[in-house]
């Protein structure tokens, strides 16, 4: 993992000068230096001014750019423009514009409209990555570059004949031979025996429900074939400049799914992410701390970049909200207090036109007589104060399993329940760790387990043999690992695991589950002990296991709802219903009291409080989401960072709607 070379929390934005007249350039400058700016993407969508014409070239717009940042000690973050390739392109090869599931092909005219197998697009892809390496790689206001941008976020499927084509290749690549694959595939099923290679396609509209295991490695190759790009270029931009780290925006939000990350991460020199609110999302602060923990997580435990999220309003939902008081600077800081070394926006100046126009902007429309630019500069006064903060890492006791194959498995057609939703079950098990302070990581069904003391499966319905083992060694070896019902079900080849439910986990688990009962919308069942479960039920027999609680209603009444087991020198646990909210968090309550994992800190109800380790002190984040003010204990000689003042006393108050750092000295080891 490669470091970045802007002092600090990195502070800026996506940057397009190309939308506004040159006299513009010279006040958005001095406006990026009052607002305490220190990084700025740039050239992300100008492919169509650098290159006029194909093999003609004309840089001397980005030239005076670059030159204008460097002046006013601005680092730049330089992108390669290949997200969206130029009209003269498309007209010059037709055959480079994607194809839905329909068969219907699509048009040029907005981002990310090229198929991701076009060798075309390829080609002029990394010709103009060459250029823009050989010119400017020991540019000195570049200091990192971004490739694409927001990769799969509009064309992850192309189902036109190169992408049959290449999807045909990586199965050759995959399987020895067709035998192989119409195992994997289980082709006797519907008569879908294949006798020729070319007699694969991709999963286009049909008649019928496809293949599940069909569609589960198109997923793969959709992931893989994005990801070839991305290493292309990458390569092509390290062979001239291999001292400037390279990276790409994830999207780790509630909505994208089309990416495994776990094959990106590492690819990456530096992992950065976009993370917007779902305005739908009465509590999004929730889903700010679960995408930051997850991307530190890729990153390794390291720390990461938000490349982009908002000051306000986006343009692309039903009702796009602005932010509330103080919310610009919750969101900001909670993303550093999860690891973030970087905080920047989409974008600087707001586009007066364009697809994105109604997109809030560093600089809004109503320019700086305006709350959001007050909100902005104070922030980056802000994130100065917090510049020790860099580099520090999270610590955390509990993983939670996270894995986009199982997420693609749940959600094919043809389930017990279409209402199953991975991220929704994932964020269920997660929210109360997050209400009571408990650090978090996120974990491969394979990782190394050996940190944590208790590992959460809420949802794993697909895994391998050698990743249910790896889970289930952790148990037995003396760690906790709780499962979410209809875990364990499939192989990677979305093969049922015969014998009953669930499956790779019934023995470790302790339990036998013979027949499935999903619970209908507004549906729910009774548990003993209070509380009621939704979503599902199942019918589940204890083999070594104990009953924690049963159902008290329904067909399934007196039936097993949650178990637990000792196994080996470890504890194992089963939830076979989704528990309401309050019931699930004491259960988890009691599940990590049991494996001995405690929160960062006690703080009262709303205040969010998150720990970030350095090398000589603790960085302990209090966000209080509350509308009452709160005090939390801290350790004596302590420093409240973004005042810059001493809390002899041990402990903070935090207004509401208000945040706090705490710079907590370590005791120096002997």
């Amino acid at each position: 993992m490669s470091t970045l070379n802007v002092p600090g929390i990195a502070y800026g934005g996506d940057y397009n000068p190309e939308q506004w007249p040159e006299e513009v350039w010279a006040e958005d400058v001095r406006l990026m230096r009052e607002a305490g700016v220190t990084m700025v993407s740039v050239n992300i969508f100008s492919w169509a001014l650098l290159e006029p014409a194909e093999g003609v070239y004309d840089f001397s717009r980005l030239d005076k750019i670059l030159a204008l940042l460097h002046e006013n000690g601005i680092a730049a973050d330089l992108a390669t423009p290949t997200a969206a390739p130029p009209a003269w392109f498309f007209r010059a090869h037709p055959e480079a514009l994607p194809v839905d599931r329909d068969g219907r092909g699509l048009s040029y005219g907005s981002r990310q409209t090229f198929c991701p197998s076009s060798p075309a697009y390829r080609e002029a892809a990394l010709r103009i990555a060459g250029e823009l390496a050989a010119r400017y790689a020991d540019h000195p206001a570049v200091v990192m570059w971004h490739i694409h941008n927001e990769y799969g976020c509009h064309n992850a499927e192309c189902y036109c004949e190169a992408s049959a084509e290449a999807f045909r290749g990586w199965l050759r690549a995959k399987y020895e031979n067709l035998a192989a694959l119409n195992d994997a595939w289980g082709t006797t099923f519907w008569s879908q025996w294949y006798y020729d290679w070319d007699e694969i396609i991709p999963p286009r509209a049909t008649g019928a429900v496809p293949n599940p295991a069909h569609q589960l490695d198109w997923r793969r190759f959709c992931s893989d074939e994005l990801l070839s790009l991305y290493k292309a270029e990458r390569e092509v931009l390290r062979e001239a400049a291999p001292e400037v780290p390279a990276t790409t925006n994830f999207m780790v939000m509630f909505a994208f799914d089309a990416l495994d990350y776990w094959r990106w991460a590492p690819e990456l020199d530096i992992v950065s992410n976009d993370h917007y609110l779902q305005s739908a999302d009465p509590e999004s602060e929730i889903d700010i701390a679960l995408s930051g923990d997850l991307v530190r997580s890729l990153a390794g435990g390291r720390p990461w970049l938000l490349m982009e999220h908002s000051t306000g309003a986006v343009n692309w939902q039903p009702v796009n909200r602005a932010k509330t008081a103080g919310e610009l600077r919750r969101n900001a800081l909670a993303h550093v207090a999860h690891g973030a070394d970087g905080i920047a926006y989409f974008q600087w100046r707001a586009a007066k036109a364009g697809a994105e126009q109604w997109h809030s902007a560093m600089l809004p429309h109503a320019g700086t007589d305006s709350q959001i630019w007050r909100d902005v500069v104070a922030l980056g006064a802000d994130l100065k104060a917090l510049a020790e903060v860099r580099g520090s890492a999270g610590t955390a006791s509990v993983a939670v399993v996270w894995d986009w194959n199982a997420r693609w498995a749940l959600e094919l057609p043809s389930q017990p329940s279409e209402k199953v939703r991975y991220p929704d079950l994932v964020r269920a098990w997660y929210e109360p760790l997050w209400r009571a302070g408990v650090a978090v990581d996120f974990v491969r069904p394979d990782a190394d387990l050996s940190a944590y003391r208790l590992v959460l499966a809420p949802s794993l319905y697909l895994v391998d043999d050698e990743a249910a083992a790896n889970l289930t060694r952790f148990a037995q070896s003396g760690g906790t690992l709780a499962v979410g019902f209809h875990s364990g079900a499939v192989d990677e080849n979305c093969h049922v695991r015969l014998g009953g439910y669930p499956g790779a986990f019934r023995e470790a688990l302790g339990v036998r589950t013979d027949e499935l009962f999903p619970l209908l919308p507004g549906e729910s069942v009774g548990l003993s002990g209070g509380g009621e479960g939704v979503l599902w039920s199942e019918r589940v027999r204890l083999e070594g296991a104990e009953a924690v609680t049963s159902y008290t209603s329904g067909p399934l009444t007196g039936v097993p709802a949650v178990t637990r087991r000792t196994y080996g020198t470890g504890t194992t646990w089963y939830v076979a219903t989704l528990p309401d909210a309050s019931t699930l968090a004491a259960l988890l309550d009691r599940i990590r009291a049991e494996a001995g994992v405690a929160p960062v800190r006690v703080t009262p109800e709303g205040v969010e409080a998150v720990l970030r380790r350095g090398s000589e002190a603790d960085y302990l984040f209090l966000i209080n989401h509350g509308d009452q003010g709160a005090e939390v204990e801290v350790a004596a000689q302590a420093t409240e960072l973004l005042a810059g003042k001493r809390l002899d006393g041990g402990r903070v108050t935090v207004a509401p709607g208000d945040v706090a750092v705490v710079r907590e000295p370590r005791p120096a080891t002997p």
